[in-house]
């Protein structure tokens, strides 16, 4: 098959895949998972629901393509925001901040949903980069002498994660900030 052929089909596909993903995601969203059904999905996008099948096996399937993509956003965004510049505790403060916000916004979504999605292998890679993320931006600061350096890099990035994921459970933007300073002052120790 010519080269533009190969090109066009595989645009195609990518395309009825990330319809799939996005009629999917908005069907949740409106009924919750329990209540979408793969016909429901191949009517809204369009398509029949044989080939449906042939991109996914089932609705989980396909939340969990979806949740892939959100957290592989998440990682750019927190990277992005490392990048902007700044010394390393500067970037630290940011990168938590960050951080904080997206468990804030996260725990507002359907508990149904992060039962489908928050499990597997892909779940555990994603989360590992997270740790490296916060190690290495730790590690950055600990050389500069402004986070503890008694405590591994490791183990502070791994307290951050779980300190800041407790940020789904606040009220508000306002208490967001309150708990990433907290989580900054333990940094600290006695820095």
């Amino acid at each position: 098959m010519p080269k533009l052929w190969n090109e066009t089909v595989d645009a195609h596909r990518a395309a009825v895949r990330d319809a799939i993903v996005r009629t999917t995601a908005d069907l949740v969203a409106e009924r919750g998972p329990a209540s979408v059904t793969m016909s429901q999905i191949a009517e809204a996008v369009g398509i029949g629901r044989a080939t449906l099948y042939k991109y996914f096996p089932d609705v989980d399937a396909i939340l969990v393509d979806w949740h892939a993509r959100h957290v592989a956003d998440h990682l750019e965004q927190l990277g992005a925001v490392r990048d902007e510049g700044g010394s390393p505790a500067e970037q630290l403060a940011a990168v938590l901040t960050a951080y904080g916000f997206i468990a804030f916004h996260r725990g507002r979504k359907n508990a149904e949903v992060a039962a489908v999605v928050h499990r597997g292998e892909p779940v555990a890679r994603a989360r590992q980069q997270l740790l490296d993320l916060f190690r290495d931006v730790l590690a950055a600061a600990a050389a500069e002498g402004r986070v503890r350096d008694d405590v591994a890099a490791e183990e502070l990035a791994a307290y951050c994660l779980h300190a800041l994921d407790a940020a789904g459970a606040l009220p508000s933007p306002d208490a967001v900030h309150r708990l990433v300073a907290v989580t900054l002052t333990g940094l600290r120790g006695s820095v």
